[in-house]
């Protein structure tokens, strides 16, 4: 009589202990900043705006293409809660002198960014360097000044 009430409990339960696929971040964000989850939302509520502030996010991958350079929170950089730092290459001198390490060694650690979110179209590329017509959209900051940019406390 109970049995299909008390699996789909234990089912909840297992799913909220043990998350569906992902959990949302390494530690959770810090209380006066912005974490992944707050910024991807407020830059899909208002797209032309985004959200402006100081965020929170530690490096999961890092990447680089065409002359830039992408810090990003998830390893997977396609991932719907990614926040995405981007930046041209001109600026890892500087960024990496204002930090004291190199790029190469941020994985894992965690930054507080200030600027502004906004959701970006990203074109997926068919074999002969034509937008396919899918797509995706991520959140990315601008970087522009390396002081932009510090550790977390």
């Amino acid at each position: 009589m109970y049995r299909p009430t008390l699996l789909a409990a234990l089912l909840a339960l297992l799913l909220l202990t043990t998350g569906c696929a992902h959990h949302l971040a390494a530690a959770p964000p810090m209380p006066g900043y912005i974490g992944n989850y707050e910024a991807v939302r407020a830059a899909q509520d208002d797209p032309a705006r985004g959200i402006s502030g100081i965020f929170v996010m530690t490096v999961q991958a890092i990447g680089n293409d065409d002359g830039r350079i992408y810090l990003n929170s998830e390893r997977d950089y396609r991932h719907p809660l990614n926040i995405t730092l981007n930046m041209d290459s001109a600026l890892r001198p500087g960024l990496e002198s204002a930090l004291g390490l190199k790029l190469d060694h941020l994985q894992n650690r965690r930054l507080l960014v200030r600027g502004t979110a906004r959701q970006v179209r990203i074109d997926f590329i068919d074999g002969n360097g034509q937008p396919s017509g899918k797509y995706y959209y991520q959140t990315q900051i601008s970087v522009s000044d390396p002081r932009q940019v510090r550790f977390a406390p």
